[in-house]
């Protein structure tokens, strides 16, 4: 059976007309080439090539030859490449940029995808920096940035929900809500104990803001801490009530260890992007992850 490689061979010297240049091409040395082509030959039982004062010349044979393995031996060598390519990507280590919030929701969906990340815990502005400078492959961040040297793409949309134990009675709330008496609704929530992740309240104040009209919120919290994934986890376990993004409570919801006390249609969703440098070198997995996350925010509560 005729050796592929010969085929591979008889393609450069074919497509260069001349067998310096060809095994320069392959990464053979000349004598090598020389001894393919000969073997060919032998085997196909026709000269191939004649030589020319500078280079060779194909044969009638040889012209015939490469007509019919051309298309089959290109189609071989895309194959051979994509998956050389996948090879490489999958032993790639990327670099993400995301808030320490938005990671409770998402790590384990990208941990799960790809092999080899290094995660970077910041803000949507410093995020940004990050990209711009190319010192970060991709960020995932809650704040679309136009500039000539990055690029984006919208890959879903969180909102901010009012949580608490299952174990909270609620009734109350939500007749009050029922009612839109929205003075014994803010009664009622500043009674209870309250969970933030920052000391400045942003979920809560945010809340607020569109949900009471411009209104601040007048609780102070009664724990903080500093990650949403573990003020969840706690607040599933005691009483008391928190804002927090749909997709960070989404789980504990289904799992029935919190349940949804306020989705308030006056507090509007945000969108999530994703974010690179153009000319990036990782960007053949821009692609990838914005298809995941949007699989992932298509889900949402």
């Amino acid at each position: 059976m005729v050796n592929l490689e010969w085929y591979r061979t008889f393609k450069a010297v074919y497509k260069n007309g001349n067998f310096s240049v060809a095994a320069k091409e392959l990464f053979m040395s000349q004598p090598a080439v020389s001894q393919q082509i000969s073997m060919l030959e032998a085997h196909v039982g026709n000269k191939l090539f004649n030589r020319k004062s500078k280079g060779v010349e194909p044969t009638e044979y040889a012209k015939l030859l490469n007509n019919l393995i051309i298309d089959a031996l290109e189609r071989l060598e895309n194959v051979e490449t994509s998956f050389r390519t996948k090879a490489q990507d999958a032993n790639r280590l990327i670099s993400v940029g995301i808030s320490q919030h938005l990671f409770s929701c998402i790590g384990n969906l990208l941990i799960s995808k790809f092999d080899l990340i290094d995660f970077t815990f910041a803000d949507n502005d410093a995020l940004f920096e990050l990209v711009d400078s190319k010192k970060l492959d991709f960020a995932i961040v809650t704040k679309g940035y136009e500039t000539f040297d990055t690029m984006y793409e919208i890959v879903g949309k969180i909102k901010l929900i009012m949580v608490a134990p299952t174990s909270l009675d609620i009734t109350e709330f939500r007749q009050r809500l029922k009612a839109d008496n929205y003075g014994e609704i803010e009664q009622w929530l500043n009674e209870q104990k309250w969970y933030s992740h920052d000391a400045r309240i942003p979920h809560i104040k945010l809340f607020w803001l569109h949900a009471f009209n411009k209104k601040r919120p007048s609780m102070v919290p009664n724990y903080i801490i500093p990650t949403e994934s573990e003020m969840l986890r706690l607040l599933s376990k005691n009483e008391g009530v928190a804002v927090t993004w749909n997709c960070n409570a989404r789980d504990l919801i289904k799992e029935n260890k919190l349940q949804l006390v306020w989705n308030s249609f006056h507090v509007p969703e945000e969108f999530v992007y994703l974010l690179t440098a153009k000319n990036n070198n990782a960007n053949s997995f821009f692609e990838t992850i914005a298809k995941e996350l949007k699989l992932f925010f298509g889900n949402r509560l």
